[in-house]
């Protein structure tokens, strides 16, 4: 890779290392602020989904804004924009109302995060270097928050969300100093990162007219329902079911720290592969089905667990596996619409955003209904990661779709 495209993948990466430490904060936050603010498990679930309400607003919007204001504003609002609300967050959490609205405007910037780093990797990063690009990416995204994980139960929950939020701010100046867009690429430059099309207008039926771009929307959909629910309630589950201390609670990143090491190391495989002749296709659905059916598994046999290591263990081979998502479905947006990857997976995220809404709510109903048990709500995940597999692994597209 060239200088100017490692830094490019290194900013971009940063970012997703704050956009994923700010997003796990409140989860980890909310066992403390629950006792304090004496919120039922209903109002928890609402406060951890309402960040889903914003961050669902705005993935095609920052497709679309990217493409006609640049990467480089978008992303410097996007992530200004998480950023201070996560620092104001203490501030407003005796207001129940005031703290939803807050988490609603944090899901908004970082619903304009990742699209826009799709937009610029599309524009920027060539196809034999794609998968360890959105490796990295997504590696720096799970770093991010296994750092958030170890630091965060050791600092009151106040001080959880001012650390991280002027991290942002830091960020945005470094970014603005460092990034320098190219705009204006002639055709002539592009065959290294996309193929040329004859037209770059396309209406917008065609993100949800073709099978390839659902099989991606679907897989992308089946892995978040599962990574939501880990996100949002494994420290609950790990303090209310298994006994967790605020020190155990620090094992929540040990799931986070594979996921980063294992989503680099996949990247490289899948690129490995590509070189030794497998077709594209068949690495994007190879990593796909590791991906989302490994997790379904590793869930069934994680909410058995009576024990805390062992629970961690399971819980943390699901997120190993899950990690192998970024050089399969991921990945593919680049393949089946590189002009336009920005969009399609604003779309996808879109969509994948509806488990972040509906896990919190449902979770939480599951689970009084069931009496405490949590097995109902595992016996979902993997069933929405079987089905997803298989519709991957029979729809799925390697070949120029819009």
């Amino acid at each position: 890779m060239l200088a100017q495209t490692h830094r490019m993948i290194g900013l971009c990466s940063s970012a997703n290392f704050i956009n994923a430490a700010d997003r796990i904060i409140m989860p980890m936050a909310i066992i403390s602020m629950g006792d304090q603010f004496q919120w039922s498990l209903y109002w928890q679930g609402w406060v951890l989904s309402a960040f889903a309400f914003g961050y669902i607003t705005s993935q095609v919007i920052g497709a679309t804004a990217a493409s006609k204001f640049g990467g480089k504003t978008v992303l410097t609002s996007a992530v200004f924009l998480w950023s201070v609300s996560t620092l104001i967050t203490p501030l407003v959490a005796s207001r129940l109302d005031l703290l939803i609205i807050c988490r609603v405007v944090l899901g908004l910037g970082e619903g304009l995060g990742l699209p826009t780093i799709f937009h610029i990797f599309a524009h920027s990063v060539p196809v034999p270097e794609r998968s360890r690009a959105f490796g990295y990416l997504v590696g720096a995204g799970t770093i991010g928050q296994t750092v958030a994980a170890l630091i965060c139960p050791h600092l009151p929950w106040e001080w959880m969300f001012y650390t991280f939020g002027t991290l942002g701010i830091v960020w945005v100046l470094v970014w603005i100093v460092l990034y320098s867009e190219v705009k204006d690429v002639g055709e002539d430059e592009l065959p290294l990162v996309y193929p040329k099309v004859n037209s770059k207008n396309v209406r917008w039926i065609q993100f949800i007219s073709h099978w390839p771009l659902w099989a991606i929307y679907i897989a992308h959909f089946a892995m978040n329902w599962s990574n939501y629910i880990i996100m949002q309630w494994l420290p609950t589950y790990l303090a209310r079911n298994l006994g967790a201390d605020k020190e155990s609670i620090s094992l929540t990143a040990v799931p986070y720290i594979v996921n980063s090491m294992l989503g680099v190391v996949a990247g490289h495989m899948a690129d490995g592969l590509i070189v030794r002749k497998w077709t594209v296709l068949s690495v994007r659905r190879l990593m796909t089905v590791i991906g989302l059916i490994g997790p379904a598994i590793c869930l069934l046999l994680f909410s058995s667990m009576k024990s805390l290591l062992f629970a961690v263990v399971f819980v943390s081979l699901s997120m190993a596996l899950c990690s192998f998502n970024s050089a399969g479905h991921l990945s593919n947006h680049a393949d089946v619409a590189p002009n336009h990857a920005g969009i399609t997976f604003a779309v996808s995220n879109t969509l994948a955003t509806i488990p972040g809404i509906l896990c919190g709510p449902l979770t939480a109903e599951l689970v009084t209904q069931s009496h405490g048990r949590w097995f109902p709500v595992f016996i979902v995940a993997a069933s929405i990661n079987f089905v997803g597999a298989v519709i991957y692994a029979s729809q799925s597209s390697a070949s120029q779709t819009i």
